[in-house]
């Protein structure tokens, strides 16, 4: 298991592991980073529909075991045993987090991530249920947004990223964010 005060000071300093192939892990400091910009998140017309129809429900750290063992469970995964049990005890200490989105009473899905300060790093997602790992991206944003967090790092730019209002920032910028929005006193619950 990679140490809690590790895995921690990675996240002030701008690293993250990830597993290997071959199961060893290593540390990443994109640059260019991925950000949402949390002022400038937008939300598709199309979701929006689904959000006035209320088919999913969201909660927070309901389910963090299950949120992080269904981000594993794809073809191409950076998430092994070790990287389970490391942020899996992040989430016993109060660090890591999981938001849910529910659908007739089943997980639809889902993400997880670290908090530390004013910042939240988006670590994983997934969906069982088209729409269902937005759904619960919107749910965090609306929470960070009400806990005045200042910056939503998301690792490496997706198209899927993109439509949220995703960009891309140079190593320097974002570790001059990151400075900054770990000093803030921001709990995330």
């Amino acid at each position: 298991m990679i140490p809690p005060e590790l895995l921690m000071q990675g996240y002030r300093l701008g690293v993250f592991p990830m597993a290997m192939e071959d199961d060893s892990i290593e540390w990443f400091s994109p640059d260019p980073r991925a950000i949402l910009p949390l002022e400038d998140f937008h939300v598709p017309h199309a979701l929006r529909r689904v959000l006035r129809k209320r088919v999913f429900e969201t909660s927070i750290n309901s389910a963090f075991p299950e949120v992080i063992e269904a981000c594993a469970k794809r073809k191409d995964t950076w998430i092994n045993h070790e990287i389970i049990e490391s942020y899996t005890r992040l989430h016993e200490l109060g660090h890591a987090h999981s938001v849910e989105a529910w659908n007739k009473g089943r997980l639809a899905g889902g993400l997880y991530g670290v908090a530390v300060g004013g910042a939240f790093f988006g670590e994983s997602m997934f969906h069982r249920v088209t729409d269902a790992s937005k759904i619960a991206l919107v749910a965090l944003v609306e929470h960070l947004r009400a806990r005045k967090f200042v910056l939503l790092d998301t690792q490496w730019l997706t198209p899927h990223l993109q439509q949220f209002g995703g960009i891309e920032i140079s190593r320097n910028h974002y570790l001059r964010l990151l400075r900054r929005a770990v000093e803030l006193p921001r709990k995330f619950l």
